[in-house]
């Protein structure tokens, strides 16, 4: 009877017993995040959100400002070795944030040295070639950034979904269906019922490059709403807290070069 019982836990809920980090920080693509979270959630999995800084993070959809997600732990704050897989959501912003963190990419590279499963999406594989974690693979992204994973030594396909050992990757919000059914089997270690609905290509050649911009995205950027007064006035806060850290940078390293020169240079009594 316990038996049975347990039996019928793990059918029903199949992530009991794991536990997945999200790495995100602002900018990330809200259903990118919160739709894998929650049916993670479901299945028992208890879900972190690991992210840069504390506190909240903004999410988007596309480019407009959506809400905001509690962040559990910083980065400085996890352990790799905790966790029993990890989910990196896309969005324009949020993986060219991480990929220039020495932290996330650490964070990372932990999960992909480990062979521990890896889940990601749209432009979320821009930080797993910013890890080192590329090279040999198979995976699919937002077709934008088809030429970047080349160039980090992957095979790229153009397909919903990509499976390849113990990465699960797709283009974006358009394949959430699939990417979410995967991503279950994928963190519950399922990889042979894994491998028979989702079977890997074994293809050797990146399908090409896509020849325009998907048109979806461009007409809705095309009518988008204008800014706000309230967004004008940020963007102009922003431009200049920008201005005074690139200021401040620059002028440091004018003083380190300066402090540079006067050590290089010959002492009076130097007869050289």
């Amino acid at each position: 009877m316990l038996l049975e019982r347990v039996r019928q836990l793990h059918r029903d809920k199949p992530l009991a017993d794991r536990r997945i980090a999200v790495l995100a920080t602002d900018g990330f693509e809200m259903v990118e995040l919160a739709v894998p979270a929650a049916a993670m959630r479901l299945a028992g999995a208890m879900v972190d959100v690991i992210s840069i800084h504390p506190g909240r993070i903004r999410g988007m959809n596309l480019h407009e400002p959506a809400s905001t997600v509690g962040v559990d732990l910083t980065l400085d704050q996890a352990n790799p070795a905790e966790y029993d897989g990890l989910l990196i959501p896309g969005g324009f912003v949020n993986p060219d944030l991480m990929r220039q963190s020495a932290s996330a990419r650490a964070f990372v590279r932990a999960f992909g040295e480990s062979g521990k499963p890896i889940a990601s999406l749209c432009h979320g594989p821009w930080v797993l070639a910013s890890a080192g974690l590329l090279k040999g693979r198979r995976l699919t992204s937002w077709p934008g950034l088809r030429d970047d994973l080349v160039n980090a030594g992957a095979t790229w396909l153009n397909e919903p979904l990509v499976h390849d050992g113990n990465l699960v990757t797709s283009r974006g919000p358009q394949d959430l269906k699939p990417f979410v059914a995967a991503i279950t089997r994928l963190f519950a270690g399922a990889n042979r019922e894994l491998e028979q609905e989702f079977p890997s290509t074994r293809a050797t050649q990146s399908a090409p490059p896509p020849d325009e911009p998907p048109q979806l995205v461009v007409e809705v950027m095309r009518w988008m709403p204008k800014p706000s007064v309230r967004t004008i006035l940020g963007l102009a806060v922003a431009a200049v807290a920008v201005s005074l850290y690139f200021r401040k940078d620059q002028h440091g390293t004018r003083s380190l070069a300066a402090s540079a020169a006067r050590h290089a240079r010959p002492c009076r009594g130097d007869s050289r």
